[in-house]
């Protein structure tokens, strides 16, 4: 009887214990699960991340910039622009020392010495996508060109000229005049950054900042010191060799 009675608690336990295993089984199942659910999640974004990091190739270097998301046409644009061959031996046809390096003309291509540079684009305009106080010019900044508000209210860019930001070293004290004239107030970031790395903070809110140089702002020094001469065209050709998508 006593044997019995020991079974028979034995066999309870050893059932409530299987029950106990399979649950635990199963909530291992279910982490198991989430967390390889999380990791394609994350694989994704890190793929489309990468793709938004473009390398540009010059005869003096190369320029790494990272694309914002938050100005989609504008990013999506410039990686088809990559990937079609646009870009492809065309030059930096405008170079203004401590305000910007210009690019992105498809006339360039071939371009004879004294042939006015500056007109060239796609058969498309851009929406403005200006993410103001986000993203501003800092140096090093990328922004779309574009046509002045006189005759383009809606500050829309041009569908393939770009420019990169030099620009130069600002105290706060004529920060201060700027907001005056522009009518906006910088945020801290901004001062921090005007004051220390330089930009050019009289375009901002104006034009649309869709990327910004992560490696090879020593390769853009170099393209601002070129020597110019009419229109700020370069003397000796600055030609992009080809942009790449990472």
């Amino acid at each position: 009887m006593l044997d019995t009675l020991i079974n028979r608690n034995f066999l309870c336990i050893f059932a409530g214990e299987l029950k106990h295993i399979a649950r635990m089984t199963k909530i291992i199942s279910i982490l198991v699960s989430i967390i390889l659910i999380s990791s394609s999640i994350l694989s994704c974004q890190s793929e489309q991340k990468k793709g938004n990091m473009l390398r540009i190739e010059t005869n003096l270097g190369d320029i790494i910039v990272r694309l914002y998301d938050e100005t989609p046409q504008h990013r999506d644009n410039f990686i088809k622009l990559a990937k079609n061959g646009t870009y492809n031996s065309t030059l930096f046809h405008r170079v203004i020392k401590d305000f910007m390096i210009q690019a992105g003309d498809p006339k360039s291509k071939g371009a004879s010495k004294n042939q006015p540079l500056g007109s060239g684009d796609v058969d498309y305009k851009l929406p403005a996508e200006i993410v103001f106080p986000q993203y501003f010019h800092k140096k090093g900044a990328l922004a779309a060109a574009r046509q002045g508000d006189n005759i383009n209210p809606k500050k829309e860019s041009s569908g393939c000229q770009f420019y990169i930001v030099t620009g130069r070293v600002i105290d706060e004290k004529e920060l201060s005049y700027m907001e005056q004239m522009l009518g906006i107030q910088f945020t801290p970031e901004q001062v921090k950054a005007y004051t220390t790395i330089g930009g050019v903070p009289h375009l901002d809110n104006g034009y649309t900042v869709f990327g910004e140089v992560t490696k090879g702002l020593d390769v853009v020094d170099k393209i601002q010191r070129v020597p110019t001469g009419n229109a700020d065209r370069p003397m000796e050709n600055v030609v992009i060799k080809k942009v790449v998508v990472l």
